[in-house]
């Protein structure tokens, strides 16, 4: 059986048909995944975001789909700066939501894709993963000959 699962580190088995794994994080974008003759494509919801601020790898047969990776003391430093400015410029936040947030999904692929080939495209917020898939050998039939 071919099979396509996701993996990130706290177990959560909310999705049917394989488990999921949250990551640690608050942010965990949503995934679609469809399985075509010819592909697994996989659909992830990334707003606000641009293809600058993914990166995607692939190692033993694990695909890895992550916001790129900030330092927490360069975040500090941006937090410290922006309640500075905002006292020089005499205002505050009344309402204070939209936060900057990393995330990390991991795909365990199945045996049957063509890494070479994987693509991806970033459109309105949406990151589409491609990855095709090898044909599959056929049976083939073994005469037996008498010695």
């Amino acid at each position: 059986m071919n099979e396509l699962s996701l993996f990130n580190t706290l177990f959560d088995d909310n999705c049917v048909g394989f488990p999921v794994f949250k990551t640690s994080t608050n942010y965990v974008p949503k995934v679609d995944v469809k399985e075509t003759k010819n592909a697994y494509v996989l659909d992830m919801d990334l707003p606000g975001l641009s293809e600058k601020d993914v990166e995607i790898d692939l190692k033993d047969n694990i695909l890895t789909v992550a916001s790129k990776d900030e330092t927490p003391a360069e975040n500090e430093k941006e937090h410290k700066s922006e309640e500075k400015n905002e006292v020089e410029e005499d205002w505050q936040w009344l309402i204070h939501e939209r936060r900057t947030t990393t995330f990390e999904r991991r795909f365990s692929l199945p045996q049957d894709i063509d890494s070479e080939t994987i693509s991806a495209v970033f459109k309105n917020g949406v990151l589409t993963v491609t990855i095709p898939r090898k044909a599959q050998a056929s049976a083939k039939r073994i005469n037996i000959s008498v010695a």
